[in-house]
């Protein structure tokens, strides 16, 4: 009984001796100690500015009114830590022991500024208080005299403000980021998780990092992370440092990109449904310290395109972009609906239809331009671009401070090969331009695509240089200036049969089929002139001449036939006008323009057979290549001086 009343006797003399020394424990050595830790772990230095008391809930330890973690020396921004209000927590079965456990830290409303420079430097790489990147752990070699046992097991953070200075890049501020680091061993792993709302939508981040006490003195770890949002994740599985070196594979997956990229604070982005509305990526990544990137293995779907690949990018400022990419069969072609209607069909002397509806007059937004500079190799099985359909391409993309050059290197389209590059600047308001090469083209599927115009057929060879400027496609098309050229073998126009119509007026549909049509142009102004176009047919032959309103869309152009072994050899010809818009054009002889010529050369004969007259009546005889009126001057003066010398 005796052993039994001095064992309780003793418990509580040790309860009393553990309240007294809780009690008189000082709470400024907990906070120096506290700042020591850290600074011997970190290498920076810590300062405690407010006023320092004694706590014992929710945990025992101390409250800080004031505490700053300093930043590298070369940072601009500030301290790296500031709290005005710092809680520190101790484990009171160590303390008993003689030694200050330092089992968690919470600070709130902090400021924390993360700042990395262009040579790779980062404000987050850490040294310890010697200046060196070591770690100091419990399995170092003793002192001589004991060490306490200090650790750090969990730090949590609330409403704090995020501030990330990359040199080069814009600043980026985060407000009302919650982060807790939980690391209950020193010698493994730490878990992370945080939260923040940088556009009202909760954005949380999940990290587990191997070996965390390496990691903060700048060694690499295995690092497994996470950014998941309601739009989409972003995920990392390999290695990393807090040098800014990362090597593993990255996979992102968005249901909607632009809430996906809204949700993380950044500009948002209405993409077409098959051009990254959402994405499914997977890459291996490589990142090093001076922040170029390198990816291979690329494979992303952009909802129904898919791309392949591999690049590399220097972060520093712009993207600098060296690419190369297989887009397979690729899409490019424009949701909105077509901008002119019809088929181009006409004919009968009608002019009546539904004029076109014209260019589309949305305003170009061509900012994208300054998001990247650099060159992409693009290959791909087809390219469709809504207007045109290219087949196998092998392309080369160059940017440069806003000035696009798309180079077509090798082009299959429309049954023939096209060379030649399409240029868009967006240094001082948008303009577009170029000059295409064409060889074997089938003409009919491209001028339908080019001009929703469908009725001549054939295989021909074709140039164009082309400039325009504007905010809209309309404003681009009515600025057009270039010219071009063209040349066809045999074909055919559908819709009328010459034949016909110079034997008996018909100008009922039919098919003309000729041997060749040759013919050059100019643009200005949007309107395209031409003046020698030249049809060849085997009883015919068939100039033209007039205008094409690319920006209006319309069309006044004649098509003069001759029949060459009519009236005796000398020919008959018809005039034939095409006018109206693309979406209606009307075909007509001008029947007007035949009473011309032929009053035009009734004048010319009379006047040539009274020519004749006046000079046989003068006795006068034409030299070869002289005049009438020449040689009857000649005549009179002849007879004058014979008159003088009489």
């Amino acid at each position: 009984m005796k052993w039994i009343l001095r064992l309780v006797v003793l418990v509580v003399v040790l309860l009393v001796v553990a309240v007294v020394s809780i009690l008189f424990l000082p709470a400024d050595r907990i906070a120096r100690i506290a700042a020591e830790q850290l600074r011997t772990a970190t290498g920076r230095d810590v300062s405690i500015t407010g006023d320092v008391a004694l706590t014992f809930w929710p945990v025992l330890g101390a409250r800080v009114g004031g505490l700053e973690l300093g930043n590298a020396e070369w940072a601009e921004q500030g301290p790296m830590l500031q709290a005005a209000n710092t809680a520190i927590g101790v484990d009171a079965m160590a303390l008993l022991k003689g030694d200050i456990r330092i089992t968690n830290i919470e600070a709130e409303s902090p400021t924390v500024r993360l700042e990395q420079r262009a040579d790779g430097r980062a404000s987050w790489q850490f040294s310890d208080a010697s200046g060196e990147v070591q770690v100091q752990t419990e399995t170092a070699p003793a002192p001589a005299a004991p060490a306490r046992t200090i650790s750090i097991e969990k730090v949590k953070i609330t409403d704090a403000t995020l501030i990330y200075d990359a040199e080069g890049s814009d600043l980026i501020s985060y407000e009302g980021v919650d982060l807790a680091l939980d690391w209950p061993d020193v010698l493994g792993p730490a878990e992370i998780a945080a939260s923040l709302q940088p556009a009202g939508s909760e954005v949380a981040v999940e990290a587990v990092i191997d070996g965390f006490a390496g990691f903060i003195t700048g060694q690499t770890q295995t690092l497994r992370a996470g950014v998941n949002t309601d739009a989409g994740a972003l995920s990392f599985d390999g290695k990393a440092s807090t040098a800014g070196a990362v090597a593993g594979a990255l996979s992102l997956k968005t249901s909607s990109t632009d809430g996906f990229l809204r949700a993380l604070g950044l500009s948002g982005a209405d993409l077409p449904e098959n051009l990254g509305r959402s994405i499914d990526m997977t890459t291996a990544l490589t990142l090093t310290p001076d922040r170029k990137l390198a990816l291979r293995d690329l494979i992303v779907d952009l909802g129904g395109n898919k791309i392949s690949g591999a690049a590399d990018i220097a972060l520093n400022g712009v993207p600098q972009i060296n690419a190369q990419l297989n887009v397979g069969d690729f899409d490019l072609s424009s949701e909105s609906p077509a901008a002119s209607g019809g088929s181009g069909s006409g004919g009968g002397g009608s002019s009546a239809g539904t004029p076109s509806s014209g260019w589309p007059k949305t305003q170009i937004d061509a900012s994208g331009l300054a998001a990247f500079n650099g060159e992409i190799a693009l290959s791909a099985s087809s390219i469709d671009l809504g207007q045109f359909k290219l087949g196998a391409t092998q392309a080369l993309l160059r940017n440069d401070r806003s000035r696009m050059v798309f180079e077509l290197r090798d082009v299959q389209a429309y049954g023939g090969n096209v060379a030649g590059e399409f240029v868009i600047n967006n240094r001082s308001g948008l303009s577009v331009g170029g000059g295409l090469t064409a060889a074997g083209i089938q003409m009919q599927p491209l001028l339908t695509d080019a001009a929703d115009l469908d009725r001549l057929t054939g295989q021909g060879d074709a140039r164009l240089t082309f400039l325009g400027s504007g905010t809209s496609i309309d404003a681009i098309m009515r600025s057009l200036s270039g010219d071009g050229s063209i040349s066809i073998g045999r074909g055919t126009i559908l819709g009328i049969d010459l034949d016909r119509l110079m034997r008996s007026g018909d100008t009922g549909g039919g098919t003309t089929v000729f041997d060749s049509l040759n013919g050059t142009w100019t643009i200005a102004s949007g309107v395209l002139s031409n003046n020698d176009l030249l049809l060849q047919l085997k009883n015919y032959q068939a100039s033209g001449a007039g205008v094409v309103g690319l920006g209006t869309q319309t069309v006044d152009y004649t098509a003069t036939p001759v029949a060459l072994r009519a009236n005796s050899g000398q020919g008959v010809s018809i005039p034939v006008r095409f006018t109206g818009p693309w979406s209606n054009i009307s075909i007509r002889p001008d029947f007007e323009a035949v009473i011309d010529a032929e009053v035009d050369a009734k004048v010319d004969e009379l006047e040539n057979k009274a020519k004749e007259k006046l000079n046989e009546k003068l006795g006068v005889r034409k030299q070869e290549g002289q005049s009438t009126e020449d040689a009857v001057k000649d005549e009179l003066k002849n007879k004058l001086l014979r008159k003088l010398f009489d």
